[in-house]
């Protein structure tokens, strides 16, 4: 279960870190497809965040 919750942690700053990328790529007016494939990349990253959740929550029940 340890290995889970550093892989959430690892994954959930994977958003940060892309989220900010792109944003700052965007604001500082980069090419706005790279902005759009960093974005694209943290849905990919929420969504394995969402699962990896999912999962610690389900092998952390007492049932």
């Amino acid at each position: 279960m340890i290995v889970l919750q550093v892989l959430l942690f690892i994954v959930a700053g994977a958003v940060v870190f892309i989220l900010a990328r792109g944003l700052f790529g965007l604001a500082r007016g980069a090419d706005p497809a790279h902005s759009n494939a960093m974005m694209r990349w943290r849905i990919k990253l929420q969504a394995l965040a969402l699962v990896l959740l999912f999962l610690l929550f389900v092998f952390s029940s007492d049932a």
